[in-house]
């Protein structure tokens, strides 16, 4: 079992950057595949990035690709976001997420991921 909380969030001004943390406790956190997903006002949830366990593939979606970066620090049992040049239109609360499954196809799907952090506010201001 794992329990995951997310820091890092807060309020930045269009095209500064924030690094977000999400902190695991309960098992070793290099064994599972790690997902990061946003919910802004009025929205659904949706997939922002994620990385496999078993090679470290990341994936991302569209409208982030070249700005966000996911990383994680098995070390220190921690997973980032990096976030670079921010949009207003990224305001949201991120979600940290992960899984023991065996990552497949559906790692944009919420439904892939078995353990949720409670989030963390991004605002970004134009």
């Amino acid at each position: 079992q794992v329990q995951l909380v997310e820091s890092g969030g807060g309020l930045v001004q269009a095209g500064g950057s924030l690094r977000l943390s999400c902190a695991a406790s309960g098992r070793t956190f290099s064994s599972y595949s790690m997902g990061w997903f946003r919910q802004a006002p009025g929205k659904e949830r949706e997939f922002v990035a994620a990385m496999s366990w078993g090679v470290g593939t990341t994936y991302y979606t569209d409208s982030v690709k070249g700005r966000f970066t996911i990383s994680r620090d098995n070390a220190k049992n921690t997973g980032y976001l990096q976030m670079n040049s921010l949009k207003p239109e990224d305001t949201a609360v991120y979600y940290c997420a992960a899984t023991k499954k065996s990552f497949s196809p559906s790692y944009s799907s919420r439904t892939f991921y078995d353990y949720w952090g409670q989030g963390t506010q991004v605002t970004v201001s134009s």
